[in-house]
């Protein structure tokens, strides 16, 4: 049997807890001194006081930057350049997705040493060797493989039962796909990020993901509509962060995260999170079969109860023409695309289909 070895990658260190960003400096020192925090005014608030007294506590210094709000390359690029000015050693990003992956791709262009302290738990970013890059009017660029993945990880779950519910929901959209994305490509022999075969570690990590959020997905919900941790919503935020990174990464995506990059590209559905346009291009892609009509009901039922689009109408795609809806279907079934990763060929004519399917699907569960 002529195949590729398996490669399975991850963070150096993964830290979850309550409260654990009074602890950052402790994880921070071994890997330098001199830290330059990047985000947004909400991120680098809910991380400012811990970081500030464990930092004074380990001997480091840092130095805070605005995030401007996108991760494209002019910001990327502004990043590393105030990151060589003040002569910091480590670059920490303390905010959602899109600081995070900018942070990623900074910090490799200067060398230092990568910390990710997300302030949601919205997709599966802080993990991966991946950022996604944006074009300057926020539609999709490209995807940039990076050399390593981050030093350290560090998710306080207070800070994370405090940000708004829709950012937890949409985490568990973009987790959602991981398993069947990943059961995807591993059928079809596809070669994962890191250039390797899929190993039988990180299919069970896949797998682990979807049955965690099946099990405490609506109870880890309605924790943090009241703002507290608890067993489910630690369970969820490992799912959402570290399972579904991990997943995605060292397994693969396909069609689900190929049209979620699609509507990205569309302005009446440009207004969704990731995981939510993840979560409907899911739906589009256990319609066009290959999976159990038991894990169908029950994603679409998953979807449904914890506040997911299930219809075209709950990302805005009702008001996009069928030609834009087709020209997507498209664009997402073209070669190259990740659609390319299922075990058997998807034409655009297949997805569009698929696409309506899933909206008459969704329409009928709530009838």
């Amino acid at each position: 049997m002529n195949m590729k070895p398996q490669i399975f990658i991850a963070p150096s260190k993964y830290v979850q807890g309550s409260g654990v960003i009074g602890d950052v400096g402790k994880y921070v020192a071994p890997l330098g001194d001199r830290v330059l925090v990047a985000g947004g005014k909400h991120g680098l608030r809910e991380t400012r006081e811990g970081r500030e007294k464990s930092f004074g506590e380990n001997g480091i210094s840092q130095i805070e930057v605005e995030f401007r709000g996108e991760t494209c390359d002019s910001e990327i690029n502004r990043l590393a350049a105030f990151c060589v000015q003040n002569k910091c050693n480590v670059i920490m990003a303390s905010g959602g997705g899109k600081v995070i992956d900018t942070v990623k791709s900074a910090a490799e262009d200067v060398g230092a040493a990568t910390v990710i302290v997300p302030t949601t738990a919205a997709n599966d970013a802080p993990c991966s060797a991946l950022s996604v890059v944006y074009n300057d009017d926020a539609t999709h660029g490209y995807m940039r493989p990076l050399k390593r993945n981050p030093d350290l990880v560090l998710v306080d779950t207070d800070i994370i039962s405090r940000a708004p519910v829709r950012y937890l929901i949409a985490g568990m959209g973009d987790a959602i796909a991981t398993w069947f994305e990943a059961d995807a490509c591993f059928l079809s022999g596809t070669i994962n990020l890191p250039g390797g075969s899929i190993s039988n570690t990180a299919m069970a990590l896949a797998r682990l993901c979807y049955d965690t959020l099946i099990e405490f997905g609506l109870e880890a919900k309605t924790a943090c509509e009241n703002k507290t941790v608890n067993t489910a919503l630690e369970r969820v935020v490992e799912a959402n962060t570290l399972l579904s990174g991990l997943g995605f990464e060292s397994g693969g995506v396909a069609v689900a995260h190929a049209l979620s990059q699609v509507f990205s590209r569309i302005p009446e559905i440009h207004h969704c999170l990731h995981g939510e346009a993840v979560a409907f291009g899911l739906l589009v892609q256990l319609l066009l079969g290959g999976v159990p009509d038991d894990d169908l009901e029950k994603v679409f039922r998953f979807c449904n109860d914890v506040g997911l689009p299930v219809t075209l109408a709950d990302i805005n795609g009702d008001k996009v023409s069928r030609s834009a809806l087709r020209d997507a279907a498209e664009a997402a079934a073209a070669p190259g695309s990740t659609t390319c990763n299922m075990p058997f060929h998807v034409t655009g004519q297949m997805l569009i289909d698929a696409i309506y399917a899933a909206d008459a699907k969704g329409r009928s569960l709530r009838a």
